[in-house]
């Protein structure tokens, strides 16, 4: 192929984290000729959708799952999308700023909140413990119709925000394609086939285009930021083989304005999935939104019954597999929840069962005020390693020659800009020679202060 068509990196997958790459690389690198590659007609309409996901930025700050140093790196990670969006969406477009808390009650689970105040209060300095009376304030929907002698406590931050990552990707996208002396292509409706190693020039990446024509570019270096789908890319070419994927679909439950902000309830250390919680939509505060609910799907994308076999593809049907998934099934805990879960989303009586949980939160809801948000949700891919038979929680990524697959579980979208900065580094090292990133410019352009050394970064394992 000529010089013309060789591109320097393509990516593949046009999600928040695909098009967040996709700006550094336009922005910061010195990089000639991009390519960005994405089977919907648009950028994030799979996970990064905006009823896909939780649509929050998440801090670390009222997650309870997470330890201090969890909630260090991912607070560097969504500082980063937050500087973002305050220098350039003074409109609000992308976002919309609501308080938040997480909520304990009773008198052990307020003990445990006050104990981690204690360890992240230096981290967060606008987190603070409030009481009964300032929760009223605050959130009256709260403790209406609550017992008078239930004790409540609250971990509050009016640094709380509420992000349309659908939007948020199309900002990247716009924001890197403004530079006339380099090739930016962005190829939307093109489905990605295969991807090819081939010797001392790069991967071939064939695809087939929204007229069904198939067309080969070239890339001295690939990054798969395909969610559920980059492990599959990744045994196709002989990574990753030790992996399986759990997928958890999440999906939600909407009712009128019950509150003003976000409130979390205590995570369960045992489970490995988003404790339900309730937030205004986005940019809509009339409209509440409770969830997620956690099931396991057969399926690397909600609501597409052809990615099934996809799915099998991945997963395998080895017996180290079955045997990995049999473990973690076994725990009659995390067993019964996902069941239980699973029978959120049944018509009638999966109402009647997860308004309790959401009685949590609002004690005060009735009924007819809860409503299936039919369509919502998405895939959050486990991932499950088959030589432990243990589910590895957190982002994951698979490191190849000269290519690397994200796969991108929550909060993959609050850390995007971080994953970001982290590939181009990667990238950048893959292409050698004289390709270079101004990591202290893209640290700058977002106001935050460089670290003094390379080595400071911290990239994900």
């Amino acid at each position: 192929m000529s010089e013309q068509q060789v591109y320097d990196v393509a990516i593949v997958g046009g999600g928040v984290c695909g098009t967040a790459l996709l700006y550094c690389l336009s922005n910061y690198t010195n990089l000639q000729r991009i390519a960005l590659i994405e089977k919907e007609e648009d950028v994030a309409l799979v996970n990064s959708q905006k009823t896909s996901n939780s649509q929050t930025l998440h801090f670390g700050d009222i997650e309870t799952n997470y330890t201090l140093e969890k909630a260090e790196r991912v607070n560097r990670g969504a500082s980063l999308v937050k500087q973002y969006l305050l220098n350039g969406d003074p409109e609000q477009v992308v976002y919309s700023k609501y308080h938040k808390m997480v909520l304990a009650v009773g008198a052990e689970q307020s003990q445990k909140l006050r104990d981690r105040y204690e360890v992240f209060k230096q981290l967060f300095p606008d987190l603070r413990i409030i009481d009964r009376e300032e929760i009223s304030r605050v959130e009256p929907k709260v403790l209406e119709g609550r017992p008078e002698d239930e004790e409540v406590t609250a971990l509050f931050t009016s640094e709380g925000y509420t992000i349309d990552f659908h939007k948020l990707s199309q900002s990247f996208l716009a924001n890197s394609i403004q530079d006339d002396a380099k090739a930016v292509d962005v190829m939307l409706g093109t489905t990605v086939t295969r991807i090819e190693r081939i010797k001392d020039e790069g991967y071939q990446v064939t695809s087939k285009g929204p007229d069904g024509s198939s067309k080969t570019i070239t890339a001295k270096a690939v990054a798969v930021t395909a969610g559920a789908h980059s492990l599959l890319f990744a045994k196709s070419m002989g990574y990753g083989l030790d992996y399986a994927l759990l997928s958890v679909a999440g999906s939600f439950y909407l009712a009128p304005e019950l509150l003003n902000g976000k409130v979390y309830t205590v995570q369960l250390k045992k489970l490995p999935f988003a404790a339900i919680h309730g937030d205004p939509e986005v940019h809509d505060v009339s409209q509440t939104r409770f969830g997620p609910t956690a099931k396991v799907l057969p399926m690397l994308e909600r609501h597409r019954y052809k990615t099934v076999i996809e799915y099998f593809q991945t997963a395998g049907l080895s017996i180290a597999a079955f045997l990995s998934f049999f473990k973690i099934l076994s725990d009659w805990e995390v067993l019964s929840y996902i069941i239980l879960n699973a029978i959120y989303d049944i018509p009638w009586i999966g109402k009647r069962l997860f308004i309790k949980k959401v009685r949590q939160i609002v004690p005060s809801i009735t009924l007819d005020q809860l409503t299936y948000a039919k369509g919502y949700g998405g895939v959050r891919p486990q991932i499950v390693n088959l030589n432990t038979q243990q589910l590895e929680l957190g982002e994951a990524k698979i490191m190849g020659d000269r290519i690397l697959f994200n796969i991108t579980p929550s909060p993959g979208a609050s850390t995007c800009l971080k994953n970001a900065e982290d590939d181009t580094i990667r990238l950048m090292e893959f292409l050698g020679g004289d390709y270079k990133f101004d990591r202290a410019r893209f640290l700058k352009d977002l106001g935050i202060e460089a670290e003094s050394s390379k080595a400071d970064v911290q990239l994900s394992a």
